[in-house]
């Protein structure tokens, strides 16, 4: 009878990419599923596995149908040490190149897989645009996850699709992003290295985002009230359908105490007791938390004296608690680097962020906080440039980021709006995880279409 009721029941499998920014909010996604009554598969290699199984053991033992599959990365084969897995090891190109190399030898093993599991979904990171193949020979949808933002979506496809910044007078010249319904100004150096001019990289990106419209439709971790008008512009652009399911970390954990540990092995966790007393010991709202890892700078270490000796910071070598520092009241903005787990957790508690983005689609999240949301002060960051990549230093002047500082933490009322904005934000983040909001119903309308097809599925098959 069980076994009956688990295989009448709908399978989804979720694939995520080994980089944390897009792993951690497609796991949290995953568990959402399985909380909702969905049997979820996780496909990933044991490494990566290891950063979030506690979790996933932890919700199977109270009682819902998750599990992980693990594939073995090919380390041997590639020269690299065991354990080195994901993008975030990669210290060099080469290793970098090694990791990435390793990662599309996965397809195979991976193909294999859900041939044995014939899921009746398949999620799968945007990065993997070879599962749109893969899900067409099984049948099946293919929901592509979008771990950023709408607006970061349609910047990034306009820009693609009608390269404005082409024949610029000078890469410092502005260009404004065609087809957003607000306007939008940036230079050419604060978009991605691959798309401000074609190289080999741009052939490995452009079918990554060109796969999105051969999808059955897209999961983003958004929410309708934080841009709801580019949620209404992807839908039109891509012509498929999209829910907003977001924030799938807040959701995930509200209900557990997994705010210490996210996305890390348990032992890179930091003193949070002496840090929760550090923080218990200042004003409301007076602390600036700064998401930026600086932790190579052997500067730090002397900077670390004298901030124990003056009791004005307090700095962690090993992985933060994030979650577990942006909800204490001591807190009243963060800077971050723009990457949209971070401005997500940010919002979910209501606080306003000085951006300093560094690569990737950051910069088109700068945009959305600074010019169009209203809840973030930029401290002027210029270049897009790849983590990996930096030559010469990009200084932001001292000058600068006191200036947004006192933008932010201020007492103008400029100040007070911002805040006031964030917050409310922050509360429309949580209306729409709880039952009833759009985003609780946007999965459940997603889960029961998902049943809808599987069943339509199961007659076509019985009459043939």
């Amino acid at each position: 009878m069980e076994s009956q009721e688990s295989h009448n029941k709908l399978h989804v499998v979720f694939l995520p990419y080994p980089t944390p920014g897009h792993m951690i909010p497609m796991i949290d996604t995953a568990r959402l599923f399985a909380k909702h009554g969905v049997n979820v598969t996780i496909i990933t290699t044991h490494a990566n596995a290891s950063t979030f199984q506690k979790t996933i053991d932890n919700d199977f033992n109270s009682g819902y149908s998750i599990k992980t599959k693990l594939i073995r990365f090919p380390s041997a084969q590639l020269g690299l040490p065991d354990g080195v897995e994901n993008i975030k090891d990669g210290t060099s190109f080469e290793m970098l190149g090694k990791i990435s190399r390793g990662i599309s030898m996965l397809q195979d093993p991976i193909e294999v897989l859900l041939q044995d599991l014939q899921p009746d979904c398949i999620v799968t990171d945007m990065m993997y645009a070879w599962t749109v193949e893969a899900a067409a020979k099984l049948g099946v949808p293919r929901i592509y996850y979008y771990s950023s933002s709408y607006f970061s979506n349609c910047a990034a496809n306009f820009i693609m699709k009608y390269r404005p910044h082409d024949n610029l007078v000078s890469d410092t010249h502005k260009f404004t992003i065609p087809g957003l319904p607000h306007t939008i100004e940036m230079t050419s150096l604060q978009i991605p290295v691959w798309l401000r001019e074609k190289n080999a990289v741009t052939a490995y990106f452009e079918p990554i985002f060109k796969s999105e419209e051969r999808s059955y439709g897209t999961l983003y971790n958004s929410f309708h009230e934080l841009e709801s008008d580019y949620e209404k512009l992807n839908k039109t652009t891509m012509g498929i359908k999209s829910w907003s399911v977001g924030p799938v970390s807040a959701w995930a954990n509200k209900d557990d105490e997994r705010k210490t540990n996210r996305g890390q092995r348990e032992k890179n966790i930091g003193n949070e007791t002496e840090l929760l007393n550090w923080l218990n010991s200042h004003q409301n709202e007076s602390i600036l938390k700064n998401d930026v890892d600086d932790s190579e700078n052997i500067f730090l270490q002397d900077f670390e004296e004298r901030m124990k000796e003056s009791k004005k910071g307090y700095i962690i070598w090993n992985w933060a608690p994030q979650l577990l520092i942006l909800d204490h009241p001591a807190i009243g903005g963060i800077v971050t680097h723009c990457g949209w787990n971070s401005i997500l957790e940010s919002l979910s508690v209501g606080l306003p962020m000085i951006t300093w983005p560094m690569f990737a689609e950051q910069f088109y999240n700068e945009k959305l906080l600074v010019d169009v949301l209203k809840i973030g002060v930029p401290v002027g960051a210029k270049v897009n440039k790849f983590w990996l990549g930096t030559v010469e230093e990009i200084v932001v002047r001292r000058e600068e980021i006191a200036k947004a500082v006192e933008n932010l933490m201020g007492s103008g009322e400029e100040s007070k709006e911002m805040r006031m904005r964030a917050k409310k934000l922050g509360d429309a983040a949580k209306r729409s995880i709880e039952e009833g909001g759009d985003s609780y119903n946007n999965l459940l309308q997603l889960i029961d279409e998902l049943k809808s097809l599987k069943k339509s599925k199961a007659l076509g098959e019985k009459a043939d």
